[in-house]
């Protein structure tokens, strides 16, 4: 049976897949309805085109959408200098802030930073990245975040050897030495997200398996019960 103390699967849609001139409508096209009680977070991916390869959108778009919507904001830090950079998201009323360990040489002050601005703190690792440098910070965050792509682009293939740290990290949580929430990120979609599940993932980043049909609020509901199943089964 499934572990009482873990949340349900979340689903947190990626905006990156969205229509950029439509982010409000986008994003209300993902909250409650009669299919679904609404995605858990909206993730929001923050990219400088100097850690990345790519340009995406900043403070000021984020700050616009914590006016248009009561969904948490799930910032995914891309970016360079995440001790300058990261704590205003938070300051601002993102939920969770999330950077990368690749980005900087003291996680956890960073971390403690995010946190004092009022916000939850992620850390994120590319698929290339060792888990284990990083086992003993963890217990200075909320949420880990398993990139299953490589960062920089939404719509890639997803690399399944990644989940071979979502179970190390899982068995760790399990067995009582941290707290915080596993995500994935990148790929997610219904051929993926039961392999993500069965893993020991608790949130799921879903970009253009949700934002690529005609109706985002049917996607999450498929998403969900996939992820949920294989929970129950577990």
């Amino acid at each position: 049976m499934c572990n009482p103390a873990r949340p349900a699967p979340m689903i947190a849609p990626s905006i990156l897949s969205a229509d950029f001139a439509a982010l409000g409508a986008e994003i209300a096209a993902v909250g409650p309805s009669d299919i679904d009680p609404g995605v858990d977070w909206v993730h929001v991916d923050v990219m400088d085109n100097h850690f990345v390869p790519n340009l995406t959108l900043g403070m000021p778009v984020v700050e616009s959408l914590l006016k248009a919507t009561d969904i948490p904001l799930d910032c995914h830090l891309m970016i360079d200098d995440p001790g300058r950079w990261a704590p205003p998201y938070a300051e601002a009323g993102a939920h969770n802030v999330t950077f990368h360990a690749e980005a900087t040489d003291d996680p956890s002050s960073v971390a403690r930073d995010i946190r004092a601005a009022g916000g939850k703190a992620g850390l994120a690792i590319k698929p290339g990245t060792a888990l284990e440098p990083y086992l003993e910070v963890l217990r200075d965050f909320d949420t880990f975040l398993v990139m299953s792509v490589e960062p920089g682009f939404g719509g890639q293939k997803f690399m399944p050897e990644v989940l071979d740290k979502v179970r190390t990290i899982r068995k760790i949580i399990d067995g009582g030495a941290l707290q915080l929430l596993v995500e994935i990120d990148g790929g997610i979609s219904d051929s993926t997200i039961e392999q993500a599940a069965e893993a020991g993932v608790d949130c799921f980043v879903a970009g253009s398996a949700v934002y690529g049909g005609d109706d985002p609020a049917a996607r999450v509901a498929e998403l969900r019960r996939k992820a949920t199943a294989v929970r129950a089964n577990a």
